[in-house]
């Protein structure tokens, strides 16, 4: 004898004829409770018990029906794994531009979840970020109070543009006041670094970092993106070496870390101009985006060393971290 059966006889028949007469006329013929009240003559808190009971002795049962491409348990599967507070899990046909489909995903993710007042702080130097700006419908009403960049927007002068406009971007769909970091990502040495910071120009975006509650950032492999070796943005071969070699596998920022998310050889660090890693950390939402196969290991690192507590990606790559998991 099963459970809920055992607890249907303890019930009249009487009493279990009218929590099923109840269930039926509210989930089946879709009449409000008052209304079922009246129609039976009971009053409307025996109603609501009925239909409370009738969910705990089995009458009705509810089952979810998953639409093709909505990956719920895959998604509820990575945050357990990695302990974030969400993932975002985007199914991507065969021949669809990845990054592209993981754009619209975040930008879906925004749209629900800016309610307005947030400083959000935006990465420079990824292809993903644009697709989100791009996948960005416009507000009616303001959803943030400003967009900050958080590493350096200079570069060359052909990819200059896009690190500019996506900043634009963003604040203009966001209803936000943009605030530009108008200097290189990473330079030649700490000095150029430490020399830039003290302008007033950029301490008054560095401000602004530690009162950031969203950060949308792109995870980086070692091997640097197409957008940032273009823009110069990019350490050179023989630092990058140093990193690889000293366990590194991708970084947020241009700040790099290994394989269990801890940050690898800080000296690089002193020649980024950019969010640190405490400060990165300690914003309550850390959106990162990015997928496929090359970005593996880096997304791993991420999301164990707390880079970012929220993850948009694809599909394959969140079976892929649960299958190579501890």
């Amino acid at each position: 004898m099963n459970d809920d059966f055992a607890v249907m006889l303890r019930h009249s028949e009487d009493q279990l004829r009218l929590m099923t007469r109840v269930a039926r006329m509210y989930h089946e013929q879709g009449m409000r409770q008052l209304e079922i009240a009246e129609n039976l003559h009971i009053s409307q808190p025996r109603v609501s018990r009925l239909l409370k009971r009738a969910v705990e002795v089995g009458i009705v049962r509810t089952t979810v029906s998953l639409p093709a491409g909505v990956h719920p348990d895959l998604e509820e599967r990575v945050e357990k794994t990695f302990g974030v507070r969400q993932c975002i899990v985007v199914d991507v046909r065969p021949g669809e531009d990845v990054t592209r489909a993981l754009g619209a995903a975040a930008a879906d993710h925004l749209a629900a979840t800016l309610l307005g007042g947030d400083t959000v702080g935006i990465s420079s130097w990824s292809a993903s970020l644009i697709a989100v700006a791009d996948a960005l419908d416009t507000f009616r009403t303001p959803v943030a109070d400003t967009v900050v960049q958080l590493v350096g927007g200079l570069g060359a002068p052909r990819v200059q543009l896009q690190a500019t406009r996506l900043i634009s971007q963003f604040a203009s769909r966001l209803g936000a006041e943009p605030r530009m970091l108008q200097t290189p990502g990473v330079l030649g040495t700490s000095q150029a670094r430490a020399s830039l910071m003290a302008d007033a120009s950029v301490a008054d975006v560095v401000e602004c970092w530690s009162r950031l509650t969203v950060a949308l950032v792109g995870i980086g492999a070692i091997e640097p993106s197409d957008l940032a070796k273009q823009s110069g943005n990019t350490f050179p071969e023989e630092d990058r070496a140093l990193l690889e070699a000293a366990g590194a596998v991708g970084d947020v920022c241009f700040r790099f870390y290994d394989a269990r998310g801890e940050v690898v050889d800080a000296n690089f660090h002193d020649r980024v101009i950019g969010i640190s890693p405490d400060q990165l950390r300690a914003v309550p939402r850390r959106i990162g985006v990015a997928g496929g196969a090359a970005k593996l290991a880096a997304i791993r690192g991420a999301l164990l060393g707390g880079w970012v507590n929220i993850l948009v990606t694809d599909s394959v790559t969140a079976q892929n971290l649960l299958d190579t998991s501890p």
